[in-house]
């Protein structure tokens, strides 16, 4: 099972989105909410600069945003991540 991890807030719906799809995927996911800026420069370092939420992590590859998630999906790559 892969290990992903999802950086949030509350009022955001492409998290909202992102998490949706992969609660489709029958996947657990770890969800890390940004609530202050100790975890906002954790997933901006991490991410490599990256400031928006969501950033999704799936084992040690950067996924990016919803959007990204949403293009592996479409790709038929997806799947392939969350073996």
């Amino acid at each position: 099972m892969p290990n992903i991890t999802i950086y949030t807030t509350n009022v955001c719906p492409y998290c909202v989105r992102a998490k949706s799809l992969l609660q489709r995927k029958n996947v657990e996911f770890s969800e890390i909410k940004v609530t202050d800026n100790t975890i906002k420069e954790e997933m901006i370092k991490k991410s490599g600069g990256r400031m928006t939420v969501p950033q999704i992590f799936i084992n040690d590859f950067h996924v990016g945003g919803c959007d990204d998630l949403y293009a592996l999906e479409s790709q038929g790559k997806l799947d392939e991540l969350l073996k």
